[in-house]
C-alpha cells in the first residue's frame, strides 16, 4: 500500500524514520523484535501498561477506525487491536485462523467453507456468528460505504462488483452463504491462489451491526460500548490526544497480560525520542541524525519491512516510452551512496520490486545491466542513453524534452537531499538536466490514476508497503491492465516493447491462478526480472523498521508488515527491568 493502495494517508509508522512510511499473503519469512532469552520478573498488575506511539504528524490522529474504509497504517494498526476477521498473518507471515478455526477449499478453487470458533462474542458480550461476518463483508462492499479498498481487495468474491455498483442489494445468500451460525461459505469469481491473503486486509474484519444501527456514521466514536472482537476493547479515545485500549474479556483467543495499551498522538515524530529518554514512552522512533550513535545501544532494534521506495516513468510520454532511455536513468543512480549518505543505513539499497522477507523474493535478481550491484553502472547507462537517443532520432541530449522529477518531501530534508543527489547523478553520468518539483503528497497519489497526464517521472510518494505478502501484490496489482497502481501505463502505451509488456501482463494473470507454490515462485521470479528490465519501477531502497524499546517490554514482536497478531498480545508483558515508562493503569 501507499496508504493501502493509492489513497491518501499520513503514513507515519511507529519506530520508523520520518519517511519510512508504511501499508499490506503466501508464506515467507517474518521479521521483528522478540524478547530476550533471559528470565524476567513480571511487574505488578498496575504496571502492565505499554505506552507506544502509532500516530504522529501535522494532524495527529487516526483517519478512521472503521475497518471497511481504512487506507493508512496508523489507523489499521489500531484497528488490529480491537477487530479481527476470518484469518490473519502470524509472526512469519503465514496464514492462520482467527475467527475461523479451519476451512476447506473446493476442488475447483471457487468455494471456501469456513468453520468458525464456537461461542464467539463481541466485546460487549453479544454473540458473534457467521451472519455477522457475512454482514460485515457485504457492508464493506456496499455502494453506501464508498470504500476505497474493499472493492479492490474483496474483488475476487463473486458478484462483488455488482454489489459495489448497486446492481445487487446483497451478497448474502449469493456468494456469502451462511450455512449455520458456525459455518460461512464464500464463492469466488476465479480460483486465485492467494484469496486467503486478501482476507487479511482489515476491510473484511467483523463489526457489530447493532452499534452501527444505533450511531450511524459516528459509531466509531462509541467503541467503548462494543463494536469489535479483538484482543482489546477501547477504554478511551480522545481525538488528537490519545487512544487507550484494555483487554477484551470476551476475546476468543488467549487474553493479553497487559492491562492497558496507551497510544498518545504526537505532532512531531522526533519528539517521541525525547520523551522516550525521560521515560514517558516504552518505544520511540530514532531521528536519523542520532541513528549512528543510538544503533549501538542495547535497546535499539532494526529489521527489514515489506516496503519499497521507488520512482516511476510515464511510458506514454517521451522520452520514457523508450526502454533504453529508462534503463539509462536507472543505471545512472548509485543507490548505495543514497542509502549510506542520505539515509544513514536506515534503508537497504535494492533493485527489487518484491522485497526481501516474503514469499516470492528472488535472491538472484539483477539490475537491467545483468548485474546484482546496486551501485549503478555509469558506463552502461551512457551506452544505453546513446542507443535510446538514436532510436528516437535525437542527435544529442539537448534535444530531449525537459524532464522533471515530481516528488513530495512533506518538508523532510532527507527526501529533498535524495532528489537532489539523483538530479546530480543524472547530470554527471548522462549529461541530462532534470528539474525538481516538490509538491503536496496527495497530488502524487492522484497522479497514479491519471495515466497519460502523469508527470514524466515521479517519486512513489511514501513507498509501497505490502497489503499482503504475496508476489501478486507487487506485480499484477501494480502493472496489469486496468490496475489502479498502473499510472506509469505499463503495457498500455505506444512504445516499441508494448506488445512484450502485454504478454507479461498475461503471464502475471496466469501466475495468480497457480496452486503449486514452487511453480508460482518460479513464475513470479521470472516476471519480476522482466519488470526490472523494463524499468516498470525504478526501485531505490527497501525500508527497515528501527527504533528503541525499553528493556522492561518483554516478548514484543512485529512481523515484516509491522503487525502484531492477536495471539501475540497474550505473550507481551512488562517486567521489573529498568528503565521503563512511568505508567500505571489509569482510572
Amino acid at each position: 500500500m501507499h496508504s493501502r493502495m493509492r489513497f491518501t494517508s499520513k503514513l507515519l509508522l511507529p519506530f520508523i524514520s520520518a519517511l519510512a512510511l508504511l501499508i499490506a499473503a503466501c508464506g515467507g519469512g517474518g521479521a521483528g523484535t522478540a524478547a530476550p532469552q533471559a528470565a524476567h520478573t513480571k511487574a505488578p498488575a498496575n504496571k502492565q501498561v505499554l505506552v507506544t506511539v502509532v500516530a504522529s504528524g501535522a494532524v495527529p490522529d487516526f483517519d478512521t477506525l472503521d475497518p471497511a474504509v481504512v487506507t493508512d497504517f496508523d489507523s489499521a494498526y489500531a484497528i488490529g487491536t480491537i477487530f479481527t476477521g476470518l484469518v490473519g498473518l502470524d509472526d512469519h507471515m503465514q496464514i492462520v485462523g482467527q475467527e475461523a478455526q479451519s476451512w476447506d477449499r473446493s476442488s475447483d478453487g471457487l468455494t471456501y467453507t469456513f468453520h468458525l470458533r464456537p461461542n464467539m462474542k463481541f466485546s460487549d458480550g453479544t454473540p458473534l456468528t457467521a451472519q455477522d461476518i457475512a454482514w460485515s463483508i457485504d457492508r464493506a462492499l456496499s455502494p453506501e460505504m464508498k470504500s476505497p479498498v474493499a472493492p479492490y481487495y474483496l474483488r475476487y468474491i463473486k458478484d462483488s462488483d455488482k454489489r459495489n455498483s448497486g446492481a445487487v442489494k446483497s451478497l448474502i445468500g449469493d456468494s456469502l452463504i451462511v450455512t449455520d451460525p458456525n459455518t460461512l461459505q464464500i464463492m469466488l469469481n476465479k480460483p486465485i491462489a492467494f484469496f486467503l491473503d486478501t482476507l487479511t486486509y482489515p476491510c473484511s474484519d467483523t463489526v457489530e451491526k447493532s452499534l452501527i444501527d444505533k450511531y450511524g456514521t459516528k459509531w466509531t466514536d462509541h467503541l467503548t460500548e462494543g463494536g469489535g472482537n479483538g484482543p482489546f476493547k477501547v477504554k478511551k479515545y480522545t481525538h488528537n490526544i490519545t487512544f487507550n485500549v484494555v483487554p477484551n474479556p470476551n476475546f476468543y483467543g488467549p487474553k493479553p497480560q497487559l492491562q492497558e495499551v496507551d497510544m498518545p498522538f504526537y505532532k512531531v515524530q522526533d519528539t517521541t525520542y525525547k520523551d522516550y529518554q525521560v521515560n514517558r514512552l516504552d518505544d520511540a522512533t530514532v531521528p536519523i541524525a542520532d541513528f549512528d550513535s543510538v544503533k549501538t545501544h542495547k535497546d535499539f532494534f532494526q529489521f527489514p519491512i515489506l516496503a519499497i521506495n521507488y520512482y516511476t516513468m510515464n511510458y506514454k510520454q517521451k522520452p520514457f516510452d523508450n526502454i533504453h532511455i529508462r534503463q539509462a536513468f536507472d543505471l545512472a543512480i548509485n543507490k548505495d551512496l543514497i542509502v549510506k549518505n542520505i539515509w544513514k543505513g536506515t534503508y537497504i539499497a535494492t533493485n527489487h520490486i518484491v522485497p526481501q522477507g516474503q514469499y516470492g523474493y528472488n535472491p538472484d535478481l539483477t539490475a537491467p545491466d545483468g548485474n546484482k550491484s546496486t551501485a549503478g553502472d555509469p558506463a552502461k547507462a551512457k551506452q544505453l542513453l546513446q542507443q535510446g537517443l538514436q532510436e528516437e532520432g535525437y542527435s544529442s541530449v539537448s534535444q530531449l524534452p525537459q524532464i522533471t522529477l515530481t516528488y513530495s518531501s512533506a518538508g523532510n530534508q532527507a527526501v529533498k537531499n535524495e532528489a537532489a543527489a539523483e538530479q546530480q547523478m543524472w547530470q554527471t553520468v548522462l549529461g541530462v538536466n532534470v528539474k525538481l518539483n516538490d509538491i503536496d503528497l496527495n497530488r502524487i497519489f492522484n497522479y497514479e490514476s491519471e495515466g497519460a497526464n502523469n508527470p514524466l517521472m515521479f517519486y512513489s510518494g511514501p513507498a509501497w508497503l505490502a497489503d499482503y505478502p504475496d508476489p501478486e501484490d507487487w506485480t499484477t496489482l501494480q502493472f496489469d491492465k486496468g490496475a489502479a497502481q498502473n499510472g506509469m501505463n505499463f503495457g498500455q502505451n505506444n512504445g516499441s516493447t508494448a506488445a512484450q509488456q502485454q504478454a507479461l501482463q498475461q503471464q502475471m494473470e496466469q501466475a495468480d491462478l497457480m496452486t503449486d507454490p514452487n511453480a508460482r515462485l518460479k513464475a513470479y521470479n521470472q516476471i519480476e526480472q522482466q519488470l526490472v528490465n523494463f524499468v516498470a519501477w525504478m526501485p531505490v531502497s527497501q525500508q527497515t523498521a528501527f527504533g528503541v524499546r525499553k528493556p522492561c517490554v518483554q516478548n514484543f514482536f512485529q512481523n515484516s508488515l509491522l503487525g502484531t497478531s492477536p495471539e501475540d498480545w497474550s505473550k507481551i508483558y512488562i517486567s521489573t527491568d529498568t528503565p521503563c515508562a512511568n505508567a500505571t493503569v489509569s482510572p
